[in-house]
């Protein structure tokens, strides 16, 4: 590599461009060659990690457009697009989605793809795929496998690692098996089975350092705290409906309005009531704040028209007055949300 910048040590010159927001890197690239091979450079990235500039993102896979994802960087308010899913399944849904080692990974799922034709479906409706994106090279890679093919499943990041739990395989038929997932060495190791499976989606998050998976429509809730000793059921009665994790809190919306959920006792946090039409929605934590993405608006008594959106709507928790405003909407995806989870880059 030539010198970057004339007169300073690569290592110095590195340090430098390391603080250089991550929505601008396209730009820098075209200062020269050896700028471009630094901007997509490992050691770049570690800088980043040493000077404390590293930057925490939204993504976003919505329908439309298919296998398309998208960023939202909250400090600039903005959204940058990423290359499009390589996958032969087209339309991908039912999937998961989770960041772990500096990479996005995608998992599992199957086609949502109907033939204009003769409206039959695709068929694929589980598969064992797994996908990463490298934010250093901006490419999709295809991982190990996982064991099952699964969709509808649960899916956390437990000490760098990916857990899978649950879900339906081929034939909608529900499964009990749980897998891990080591990105460092691209291996899948089989899990202790959860104690009993449903027929519906099932859902995880990371509480207090423990792995919940949720089943829609029951009470009861399998925890994993060490994947030595399997699965443990508890009765915490939470609230149904959309969740996410906060400052090692939970916080659920239910009846149109936001709860924080603390095994069986909650707190009514805010109401979300301008959300009451909005459907197929994501709500996700970032920072201190909940965002609300994407979704249609249902039709009305009056009015049969069905509003595909690209909003995002945020609430910053802490504040002495809890108020939803609005940001950047999306800039391509639109409509429901198939999956969403943090990435730090």
């Amino acid at each position: 590599m030539t010198a970057l910048i004339e007169g300073l040590p690569n290592a110095v010159a590195l340090r430098c461009i390391a603080r250089v927001p991550f929505h601008l890197h396209p730009k820098l690239e075209l200062v020269s060659h050896s700028w471009r091979a630094a901007i997509r450079s490992a050691e770049l990235f570690k800088a980043r990690k040493e000077v404390n500039s590293s930057e925490e993102f939204l993504c976003v896979f919505a329908f439309e457009p298919e296998n398309l994802s998208q960023l939202y960087d909250p400090m600039h308010d903005r959204w940058i697009t990423l290359p499009i899913l390589p996958s032969n399944i087209s339309h991908l849904a039912r999937f998961s989605v989770a960041s772990t080692a500096g990479k996005l990974f995608v998992l599992g799922g199957g086609s949502d793809a109907v033939d204009p034709l003769t409206g039959d479906q695709d068929g694929i409706f589980a598969t064992d795929e797994v996908w990463s994106y490298d934010p250093v090279t901006r490419v999709w890679n295809r991982c190990a496998s996982m064991i099952f093919p699964r969709a509808m499943f649960a899916c956390c990041v437990l000490e760098g690692k990916i857990i899978v739990a649950g879900g339906f395989t081929n034939y909608r038929k529900s499964i009990y098996n749980a897998e891990i997932y080591d990105p460092e060495k691209d291996v899948w190791v089989q899990l202790p089975d959860l104690h009993h499976a449903h027929n519906s989606a099932c859902s995880g998050v990371v509480v207090g350092s423990k792995v919940h998976v949720l089943h829609k429509g029951l009470s009861t809730i399998q925890v994993l705290e060490n994947v030595k000793h399997g699965w443990t059921v508890h009765e915490y009665s939470w609230l149904q409906g959309p969740m996410t994790v906060v400052r090692e809190k939970l916080y659920v919306m239910s009846n149109w309005f936001i709860y924080k959920q603390e095994k069986e006792v909650r707190e009514m946090v805010v109401s979300a009531s301008e959300f009451r039409r909005r459907i197929g929605f994501a709500m996700i934590g970032l920072g201190d704040d909940i965002y609300i993405v994407g979704g249609v608006n249902g039709p009305e008594h009056w009015n049969c028209n069905i509003k595909v959106l690209s909003d995002v709507d945020v609430l910053t928790l802490g504040n002495e007055r809890l108020v939803w405003r609005k940001v950047a909407p999306m800039t391509r995806c639109r409509g429901t949300i198939l999956a969403c989870t943090q990435l730090r880059i």
